[in-house]
């Protein structure tokens, strides 16, 4: 079965032909250049056992991440939440995940059972954005694109605490107890 190229839609003129290499201005990001953007951004990191860059706040961890080989490699932006939540909440979790997945592009959360040194188990959850990396991307898309996605991570934990009330416990947890 062949596909009839006037089935396609035209948005907008003809495509120009790219070079293998990737389109004109276009770089294979790397480490370094993650390096540098943190550092542009004031943001403290390291590179964990893996070799993977990760920054470190006070709620979570994101990760900057490379995978793949060649026209294949991918870059990934994976923030793991370390707030646990109790198992029987996870219903309302989801409920909450979904909401900010169908209106929101990044990150995309998803939730993991985590079994906690005590034994027990809780619900974690991680946000990732990514993309393929290996043909070459505009710088420009690239910086903007990793900033997007470490503002939308800080938003997201920020819009989980007041989604699930949990702001009040942070807030009783802040006060001393003859305050009451």
């Amino acid at each position: 079965m062949s596909i009839d190229p006037s089935s396609i839609p035209n948005f907008g003129g003809q495509p120009k032909p790219q070079q293998a290499q990737g389109p004109a201005g276009a770089v294979v990001p790397d480490q370094d250049l993650v390096k540098q953007l943190l550092d542009q951004m004031e943001l403290k990191y390291g590179v964990d056992e893996e070799g993977d860059l990760v920054a470190p706040w006070e709620e979570f961890r994101t990760y900057f991440m490379f995978r793949g080989e060649e026209d294949q490699a991918v870059f990934s932006v994976r923030t793991f939440y370390d707030r646990p939540h109790a198992m029987e909440s996870k219903a309302q979790i989801l409920d909450a995940i979904d909401d900010w997945n169908r209106r929101t592009l990044w990150p995309k959360v998803y939730t993991h059972t985590h079994e906690d040194e005590d034994g027990t188990a809780t619900v974690r959850l991680i946000g990732e954005a990514q993309t393929l990396i290996g043909t070459g991307v505009l710088l420009e898309h690239f910086v903007s694109s990793t900033v997007s996605w470490v503002r939308a991570a800080i938003e997201f934990d920020r819009w989980l605490v007041e989604h699930l009330g949990l702001v009040e416990d942070v807030d009783s947890a802040e006060k001393p107890e003859d305050e009451g």
